[in-house]
């Protein structure tokens, strides 16, 4: 799983970031927590445009490829911790009060408790950061396109049941973090960043797979026959056009007056 994780999700554009640090006015002074943070595809860039960044995910093997991947990007303000939301309180006690400028999860909200999280984390986060949620796009077997829907009958085969998982990327699950920010007391806003990209066949069942726990991937002979199915489903293409649209959704701790 962390392995197709690494190689065929993706990453995030330069919009992306520049949304996030300005949400937050993160600079040069600020740390981020990425929870859930993968292989690293949001933490190694955000790093770039802050002091450091600490990359949260329950994952060993996650982890191990997100280090390596930064080491690979020459990325040295970046570390890495093995845990979940549940022990963000601990990341409070190690870090103090007020010292991080966000909090980011993304493609990964769906794993946790909103309403504990949310709550949790705003003793950490500085006066004006906050909390970011991020979707990256809906999941490839879900979309509003032909590829997808022949993608989605090829893993309905080989799984024997309807695919009907959204991972929160809908609007009910972005109604849910929006509710829970607003709980949580934070001042709520959104943003949408658009793009269109290339998918190839690889990429496309690369995705799919790094879905699928490990321990439930088929065997290497049945995703090989996976493949050619997804492909000949396509007319034997060996690539789609994806349009991406990445949901920002922002919790701003208020700023106390003066």
């Amino acid at each position: 799983m962390a392995t197709y994780y690494a190689r065929h999700r993706r990453g995030y554009p330069p919009e992306v970031l520049d949304a996030l640090a300005t949400a937050f006015g993160l600079g040069g002074d600020d740390t981020v927590i990425d929870l859930g943070c993968g292989t690293g595809q949001l933490s190694i860039p955000l790093a770039a445009r802050v002091r450091a960044v600490v990359g949260v995910d329950p994952e060993p093997d996650m982890l191990a490829l997100a280090r390596q991947a930064a080491v690979d990007a020459a990325t040295t303000n970046t570390a890495w911790v093995l845990g979940a939301d549940r022990d963000v309180p601990t990341l409070g006690h190690l870090l103090g009060e007020r010292t991080i400028g966000a909090l980011t999860v993304a493609v990964a909200i769906h794993f946790m408790d909103r309403d504990a999280l949310f709550r949790t984390i705003r003793p950490l986060v500085r006066p004006g950061g906050g909390v970011a949620v991020i979707t990256n796009g809906v999941p490839l077997w879900s979309q509003d396109t032909r590829w997808s829907e022949a993608l989605r009958g090829c893993l309905e085969r080989l799984v024997g049941r309807p695919v009907t998982a959204t991972c929160d990327t809908d609007a009910a699950g972005r109604r849910r973090n929006r509710n829970a920010l607003v709980r949580a007391g934070y001042r709520y806003a959104e943003s949408v960043v658009q793009y269109d990209a290339p998918l190839t066949i690889e990429d496309m069942v690369g995705g799919v797979f790094s879905a699928i726990p490990a321990e439930l991937l088929p065997s290497a002979a049945d995703r090989a026959t996976f493949t050619a199915e997804v492909r000949d489903a396509l007319d034997g293409r060996d690539a789609v056009t994806e349009r991406v649209r990445v949901w920002l959704q922002f919790g701003t701790a208020h700023v106390p007056a003066r």
